[in-house]
């Protein structure tokens, strides 16, 4: 018996303005009827190769709940993707939920669930010699040929209970970029390369160090922000000598609701976050290092 290869890929649903859904989890037959669809449209890229497992769950996260270090949704589908039982024939494993609750690790998080755009995630599993040439052609039509099938996202729309303006394919990596797109519209794009160093390069340390955003350093997947008090952050100011007392003061409660917005997001993504006070300004990025 092969070891098997996994390959992770998406359906991401754009909502309609102001849409949201009933519940972002389906019962095992829901999952089941929405999965059969989902292989029909990707049996394209599927074949020829006729060993390729397909599972997914029956549900629907925010991104920011799939982005996270070491893929945990994609991972737990994979492990319970391993655990099913076997057939000498592709398999199709849909993982629903039984009284509003999916399998443990599988539950989207209620916190996030107002967003515009549901990601509902697969994972492609067989032998190596098969998955490869399935992932790169993934890789490079998704984004242009991904659209789901009329039925697919009629079929979503219906079990979900939400409008759908568009339902396309992904691969994860297409995912991302989609998130570094919009998070760069959003005044994001400095605080983006942290979040891509955790996701890819876990063992790698990144700065965030661009006046007028928060010193953060991310070391082992924590991010640590400088916390300082009014006069040290004042004196970190290149044009404080222009602005009266009033306008630094304000700008200082600008900051530190910039320091919280990017620790949420931060943290929303499963990275830790430390607030480490800098009693000296000049020595932070040193106090962060410890």
């Amino acid at each position: 018996m092969f070891e098997p290869v996994y390959s992770y890929g998406l359906l991401a649903l754009e909502l309609s303005p102001g849409a949201a859904m009933a519940s972002p989890v389906l019962p095992v037959a829901d999952a089941d009827s929405l999965g059969g669809l989902m292989a029909d449209d990707l049996r394209p890229w599927c074949v020829p190769h006729r060993a390729i497992d397909i599972s997914l769950a029956g549900a629907a996260y925010d991104p920011v709940e799939i982005l996270r270090p070491l893929w945990p949704i994609h991972a737990e589908i994979a492990r319970l993707s391993h655990l099913a039982p076997k057939s000498t024939d592709a398999r199709l494993l849909a993982l629903g939920a039984d009284h509003g609750r999916m399998p443990a690790g599988l539950q989207p998080d209620p916190e996030f669930g107002n967003g515009p755009l549901r990601w509902i995630p697969f994972v492609l599993a067989g032998p190596a010699e098969q998955i490869h040439p399935v992932q790169n052609g993934m890789e490079s039509e998704l984004m242009e040929r991904g659209m789901a099938g009329a039925a697919t996202a009629l079929c979503a729309q219906q079990l979900f209970g939400a409008d759908i303006e568009h339902a396309r394919y992904m691969t994860l990596h297409d995912g991302v970029a989609m998130m570094a797109m919009q998070y760069g519209h959003n005044g994001l794009e400095q605080v983006w390369p942290l979040i891509e160093t955790a996701l890819f390069a876990p063992q790698r340390e990144a700065w965030l160090d661009s006046e007028p955003e928060p010193l953060i350093f991310l070391k082992h997947g924590i991010g640590h922000i400088a916390m300082l008090d009014y006069h040290q952050w004042a004196l970190m100011q290149t044009h404080a000598g222009d602005q009266s007392g009033e306008q630094l003061e304000r700008h200082f409660d600008m900051f530190q609701m910039r320091q919280r917005q990017i620790a949420a997001l931060l943290q929303a993504h499963g990275l830790e976050v430390h607030f480490d006070f800098c009693p000296d300004a000049g020595s932070a990025k040193t106090v962060l290092q410890r």
